[in-house]
């Protein structure tokens, strides 16, 4: 619960309360009024709901049925002049999460808080300091891949980062079901939508940089991306940050013109030899670990988290046992065809992961392989040129495109955009199941491999607006093996 009072306290000291507007016949009394409920929807509002106005396709008709249904108060950058009174502020998104934090009792004080960002590898590392910490602690898991709040219970989430009324409610629960320490991925649109505004995580974990997630609903610029992205280095108690990076010196600035307690101790640890299932690194850990997901850049997603590990309490056992635990759907899952081929199942997903998955892939399999791909739809839209400048480095593959959550375009012209930048012919299958079966068709001995990318452990296709019920690229592989 919040009272009207204390809602508007935390305002005034963000700077972010302008005034309240009230033209209509409802009489209160501030300081008697508290909220038992806060939301965003329109549509799940009671008389004792503080209901926040965002997003730029709200309409006035929404809020007018939400006043019909018995909505008291609402928060919002605009009066929209309804017969209830407006909570004025400069930015809705700021006030939903600093309330939202107020309302649910503060978890994010009871909990050890840990995030990972970069381009590429959150949900790996995330999975990785999962299982690490789950040897000695009760950790929560906010993923792409999977959630879970109680550690038994497990559920895909809509968002990488939720939105911050549903966060401060999760980790609540989080704390309700005796969780010590929560795990989440941080995106870049969490800062950009200030989903995570005002939250200072323990540990924060930068992975890597690569141009991404620009577009007309996403970022403008790279610029813009990275700066997003680096946020998180600013509200961090302590940092990890991946040396070998690109623009590491621009984070490196960053993180040194911050006062953090341990970035120096952890920015000279490296992997210092490397086979499929195994490295050893040198540094703060001097240790072999055991690894079941193969490649150079799963090693250093385990030596990102396990350092991470290290600062919130997690011993060297417990880091060892749990790397050597750690597998991810739909990241380097490996199936065997009758005649030997290899099928890889992995989420790679933009041009620099589909790079480093063909590397991996090329260095342990060294007959045909064949390569199944798409490009979301309406989102992204500078994957289909890296995709497209990637492949036609890489003659020697055999290439067929494919639909990936088209959502409202034609996989097919998605297709061919991707194509446009191959210098060599392709196939075009807009069934990704039919392309699947196909790929594995083409494949005739040991040494042979199918890489399934992009769409991972999904149970679906993103289609018009709304989620199709998919197999998935494992399960419909294993059909036709």
């Amino acid at each position: 619960m919040i009272t009207f009072e204390n809602a508007l306290n935390i305002l005034k000291i963000d700077h972010n309360f302008r005034e309240i507007i009230h033209k209509g016949e409802y009489n209160y009394n501030a300081p008697d009024i508290t909220f038992e409920k806060i939301s965003y929807d329109s549509r799940d509002v009671t008389a004792s709901t503080l209901f926040f106005v965002k997003g730029d396709n709200f309409k006035k008709e929404f809020l007018e049925k939400a006043v019909v249904a018995g909505l008291q108060f609402y928060v919002s950058e605009i009066d929209f002049e309804v017969a209830i009174p407006v909570i004025l502020v400069n930015d809705v998104k700021q006030a939903m999460s600093l309330l939202a934090m107020e309302f649910y009792g503060n978890p994010q004080d009871k909990l050890k808080l840990l995030a990972f960002t970069g381009t590429k590898g959150k949900t790996t590392s995330a999975y990785f300091a999962y299982y690490i910490l789950q040897q000695n602690y009760k950790p929560a898991l906010l993923s792409t891949m999977n959630t879970t709040l109680d550690g038994e219970h497990f559920f895909k989430s809509t968002l990488t980062t939720p939105e911050s009324l549903d966060l401060f409610k999760m980790m609540a629960t989080a704390v309700e079901n005796g969780r010590t320490h929560l795990i989440m991925e941080v995106s870049s649109q969490a800062y950009l939508k200030k989903r995570v505004y005002g939250l200072t995580f323990d540990v924060g974990v930068f992975l890597n940089i690569s141009p991404d997630h620009i577009g007309p609903i996403e970022h403008p610029t790279f610029e813009d991306y990275f700066y997003h992205k680096r946020l998180l280095m600013e509200n961090s108690r302590a940092v990890v940050v991946n040396s070998e990076m690109d623009y590491f010196q621009v984070v490196a600035e960053q993180v040194t013109s911050i006062e953090h307690d341990f970035y120096g101790q952890y920015s000279d640890n490296q992997i210092h030899h490397s086979q499929a299932f195994s490295f050893e690194t040198r540094g703060i850990l001097t240790e072999k670990f055991d690894i079941q997901l193969i490649g150079r850049f799963n090693q250093e997603n385990a030596l990102a988290a396990s350092l991470a590990c290290l600062r919130l309490g997690a011993t060297i056992s417990d880091i060892k046992k749990g790397i050597a635990a750690t597998r991810v759907p739909g990241r380097m899952e490996v199936l065997t065809q009758n005649n030997g081929a290899k099928v890889f199942v992995d989420y790679a997903h933009n041009g620099v992961s589909l790079a480093n998955l063909l590397s991996v892939v090329q260095k342990h399999q060294k007959g045909k392989i064949v390569l199944v791909l798409g490009a979301t739809g309406n989102k992204g839209e500078s994957r289909r040129k890296d995709f497209g400048q990637l492949l036609n480095r890489h003659p020697e593959l055999i290439v067929i495109l494919t639909a990936d959550d088209p959502n409202y375009e034609d996989p097919i012209a998605i297709a061919k955009e991707i194509a446009s930048y191959i210098s060599f012919d392709v196939y075009t299958i807009a069934d990704r199941k039919e392309a699947i079966k196909k790929a594995l068709s083409l494949t005739n001995k040991e040494g042979d491999a199918v890489i399934l990318a992009g769409k991972g452990a999904d149970c679906y296709q993103i289609i018009n607006g709304e989620k199709a019920d998919y197999l998935g690229d494992y399960a419909i592989a294993e059909r036709y093996l």
